[in-house]
């Protein structure tokens, strides 16, 4: 990841950015609004931002489903601006959600593309395995997701 990139908290004042990048990411699959990732943060869930300087390039986010001794999580959103990607941010963020799951020693979970290739490749590099498919997944293009499982790190 490039030296100029800074990944800390996400704020209730970049939920427009995201809506923006949102827009950009996922433009057939019901991309999330200001509104959503504002009422993500205000329910305390852990999101993280990557930054250049002052412009909001990245952003991930978890949400806790169970809590220990059987803690499990869920992979909400990862997004990353497209003049950013390939540089390691979309590594880092998802690096450091893992690092908050894994400190409640949580299973975690999320949902990708299919026809998503680098995002499953990253999350198999990142100790992800296919564990379902949910046919017709995403709203409204229909497109089918894998289900991805990665128990906790020691």
């Amino acid at each position: 990841m490039p030296a100029t990139v800074h990944i800390d908290a996400l704020r209730e004042s970049d939920a427009a950015r995201c809506a923006e990048l949102e827009q950009l990411l996922f433009p057939g699959d019901d991309p999330w609004s200001e509104r959503a990732f504002r009422e993500e943060l205000r329910a305390g869930h852990p999101y993280l931002a990557a930054r250049v300087g002052d412009l909001l390039v990245g952003y991930a986010g978890l949400g806790f489903v169970a809590g220990p001794p059987q803690a499990e999580a869920e992979i909400h959103t990862i997004g990353v601006d497209p003049a950013h990607q390939r540089r390691g941010v979309g590594r880092a963020l998802l690096r450091g959600l893992l690092a908050v799951a894994d400190e409640l020693g949580a299973t975690v979970f999320l949902e990708v593309r299919t026809d998503n290739e680098a995002a499953r490749a990253l999350y198999e590099a990142e100790g992800f395995t296919v564990v379902g498919l949910r046919k017709r997944y995403y709203r409204p293009s229909g497109a089918d997701a894998y289900t991805m499982r990665r128990e906790p790190s020691s």
